[in-house]
């Protein structure tokens, strides 16, 4: 590995993509969106580091994606995330 593929890695920015499910149902319809937020990135073969779902309280879940910040573009577009931040 050359000294710039060494040096790109270490400075990607890793990026958290959010969704809020609100309500009785949000627990459940959160862990679902975590089913389709993973044949998304098989089907367009997309890199990322974690798919996970979140309960915050009991009428608050989110659902989320973990990825670099160039493959961001790609998963926000297409599926629209509520927001982000920084990993």
């Amino acid at each position: 590995m050359g000294i710039f593929a060494f040096i790109k890695i270490i400075i990607l920015k890793k990026l958290k993509l959010i969704w809020d499910f609100k309500g009785e149902d949000g627990f459940e319809t959160a862990k679902h969106h975590c089913i389709h937020l993973k044949e998304f990135a098989a089907i367009e073969k997309l890199h990322y580091y974690k798919i996970d779902h979140t309960q915050l309280n009991e009428m608050h879940t989110i659902a989320f994606v973990i990825v670099n910040e160039v493959d961001m573009i790609t998963y926000r577009d297409a599926l629209r995330p509520h927001r982000g931040e920084l990993v």
